[in-house]
């Protein structure tokens, strides 16, 4: 009996190693890191003196919490859902007080909700944190994180991590579009403004790559016409705005061609772009088939189509936010994130280019 005993002990012990083992890799699961605007900010903007904030119910209503977090969803949002799918935490924003020791080396969100571009995109919001402070804080997070780790380490977990960048909407809406005759709009065309965003933008990614990073999803312009704060000041009979709709068919397709060339000029792809336009009017041309009752009318708001103004407590409030494909006038709803990443993960090269996450993921898991 003795001897069977000792024998199931070593089994049970072996398990429990192999099992443990098989959950190392897990532990060190790849870094992520976030930067952009407001369909990515985690609630950086939360600690900062601006209008360009999320941190007031009804927002995070189908959160976990049930709390308002700073992301501009009803609930989760797309850095969420990539969150989960390479078994990482929920990243908190870089300003969190809460972002300290091991936390550190799960990642980081650095986005802020009103940046552009173009360091003159969102000046209405005031304080916020352009794309060149949130390089200042990646520097830095890299320098508190080798205070921790070392320099070897950080720079492996910056190498190997995933890197999503979210910018260009609102340099059309909250900037050449903002109003009539504005500044940029008397400056540029709307094509030249469009090659103007392109070429900064390319300067934007090689200092991200610069700063280490070598595997980086960028998504495009989501379809700024048809969204309902467009509908409501712009549209016509419910029709997604023309004007604003060029505008993304014209910066879309050049960001994908502007990666291909970074990829060939770093002989790697570096840079993927995720086609959240065309992702989004799959939904926006036929919501039913999605499960949604309205790609037009946003869940809170007020005015037409509740695409006027902010979402407050004062809102008009849907009771069903998984049947509206906009949570608020400018923003999907979590729901929507959550297609939007699937497309991401599984998408042809009609949406992922060159390849997709999924793709992504199977690839790195081998190096």
């Amino acid at each position: 009996m003795a001897s069977s005993y000792i024998i199931m002990s070593s089994v049970m012990v072996l398990a429990l190693v192999m099992a443990l083992g098989s959950v190392a890799p897990q532990a060190e699961a790849r870094a992520f890191f976030v930067f952009g605007d407001s369909l990515v900010d985690n609630g950086n903007n939360n600690y900062l003196a601006t209008t360009a904030r999320a941190d007031s119910p009804p927002y995070g209503i189908d959160f976990p919490t049930h709390r308002p977090t700073g992301r501009f969803s009803n609930g989760l949002n797309i850095p969420d859902f990539i969150s989960q799918e390479i078994g990482s935490e929920f990243l908190l924003p870089y300003l969190s007080p809460q972002l300290t020791g091991n936390k550190l080396l799960v990642g980081a969100n650095f986005a802020s909700a009103g940046i552009g571009i173009l360091n003159d995109t969102g000046i209405q919001f005031v304080n916020i944190i352009r794309m060149f402070q949130q390089f200042d804080y990646f520097k830095e997070y890299q320098r508190r994180v080798t205070a921790l780790i070392g320099a070897r380490r950080t720079k492996q977990l910056v190498n190997g991590a995933l890197v999503l960048i979210t910018v260009g909407g609102n340099d059309f809406v909250n900037n050449y579009y903002l109003v009539p005759n504005s500044i940029r709009s008397r400056q540029y065309n709307l094509p030249d403004y469009v090659k103007f965003l392109i070429s900064e933008y390319k300067k934007i990614l090689m200092k991200l790559y610069d700063l280490g990073a070598r595997r980086v999803l960028v998504t495009g312009t989501g379809p700024l016409g048809c969204v309902p704060a467009e509908l409501a000041t712009r549209g016509r009979n419910g029709q997604c705005d023309a004007e604003l709709q060029r505008a993304a068919s014209l910066f879309n397709p050049q960001l994908t061609q502007m990666l291909g060339q970074l990829n060939r000029q770093y002989r790697s792809n570096i840079f993927i772009a995720a086609n959240t336009g065309k992702m989004s009017l799959d939904f926006i041309n036929n919501p039913g088939a999605f499960g949604f009752i309205t790609a037009k009318v946003a869940c809170c708001g007020q005015g037409p189509y509740n695409g006027v103004g902010l979402c407050t407590p004062a809102s008009n409030l849907c009771p069903n936010r998984n049947i509206y494909a906009f949570w608020d006038p400018f923003h999907p709803s979590e729901r929507a994130n959550r297609y939007i990443v699937q497309q991401m993960l599984r998408g042809t090269t009609k949406y992922m280019n060159p390849m997709n996450l999924s793709t992504i993921l199977a690839l790195d898991s081998r190096t």
